[in-house]
């Protein structure tokens, strides 16, 4: 079998690269606090743009930490007997929510979605960082330079994911003991995220990760493509990497595999071997620091592209919930 990384026998016992910052508990802590203070103002607008006999379509807004109105698509069962399971749902880096039409089969199941823009990217959600609108790139090193390390921008979207399960978890027509989360790069980040800070999520479905051992990746000369902007602070900023060390512990806060500890849910987690944008070992030190339930997917021959069958995995476990 070709081998982009590591054997699978080391693979299965990597335990990451990038530090851990000495006070990273105390710093997630804090930021939950935060949260806990944040009234999220939840908004649910009828949206006409899908006509289906079997779900009621609503643009959610909420509010995020710094004052961000946060928006997902929401949809949920127009028949329904009592509570119902929800899935959480996160896009890619730079991308939006999605079509409504591709979340109906959770719905025709009898289980309601929740779709997330990511802020400041390609959806509908607030960037409160100066303007609003679009940033399209550079949220990995947004806030690196500023001496206060709330101020990285990852942080805050951990918090949004957190939020919207909040608020999809006190809806009326929402089961929370039965919710989950899933997606995929991005999205599969954000769905350790906030298993991670809201350990009441029952499964979680994350698909070749991103936001993982930054320095490992830094170290297997990958970064570029989605990881290109930690090559581009280097060089701008700190071009005989003489803050090395500073750069990647404080990246190490808004690292997935110091946060996976936290998580509950079931997890089913899908990886590719020759994976060259999020590579195999970043999401193994991410997916062995895991103590809840858990099963990797592994697909030998794949990269960062279409895992097949997976969408049908990820599907049944979801309605597993």
């Amino acid at each position: 079998m070709p081998v982009l990384d590591l054997p699978l026998s080391e693979l299965n016992n990597y335990a990451g690269r990038n530090p851990r910052p000495a006070d990273f508990d105390a710093y997630w802590d804090a930021a939950l606090a935060e949260l806990a203070a944040t009234d999220p103002a939840p908004e649910l607008v009828p949206n006409p743009q899908l006509q289906t006999r079997i779900a009621e379509c609503f643009d959610l807004w909420f509010t995020g930490v710094g004052g961000a109105r946060i928006h997902a698509r929401y949809l949920r069962p127009r028949v329904r007997e009592g509570r119902v399971p929800a899935v959480l749902q996160f896009h890619g880096y730079s991308g939006n929510a999605g079509d409504w039409r591709g979340k109906l089969p959770f719905v025709a199941e009898g289980l309601c979605v929740a779709a997330m823009d990511c802020r400041g990217q390609g959806g509908s959600s607030e960037d409160t960082g100066g303007v609003k609108g679009t940033t399209l790139r550079g949220h990995i090193v947004r806030g690196l330079d500023d001496p206060d390390p709330r101020r990285i921008l990852f942080r805050n979207i951990f918090l949004d994911t957190a939020q919207l399960a909040r608020v999809v978890m006190g809806f009326d027509e929402v089961d929370p003991a039965r919710v989950g989360a899933m997606g995929g790069s991005q999205g599969g980040a954000l769905t350790l995220a906030c298993a991670a800070l809201v350990p009441e999520i029952k499964r979680a479905a994350p698909v070749f990760p991103f936001l993982c051992d930054y320095r490992r990746v830094w170290e297997m000369d990958l970064a570029k493509d989605a990881y290109e902007e930690l090559r581009w602070f280097f060089r701008s900023f700190d071009p005989r990497h003489e803050r090395e060390e500073e750069i990647f512990t404080k990246l190490g806060y808004i690292d997935c595999q110091h946060l996976a500890p936290r998580i509950r849910a079931e997890v089913l987690f899908f990886t590719g071997l020759m994976d060259p944008i999020c590579p195999p070992s970043s999401q193994f030190a991410a997916y062995n620091k895991i103590t809840a339930p858990k099963h990797m997917v592994l697909y030998p021959d794949f990269g960062h592209e279409h895992l097949p069958d997976s969408p049908d995995l990820e599907f049944n476990f979801m309605l597993g919930l």
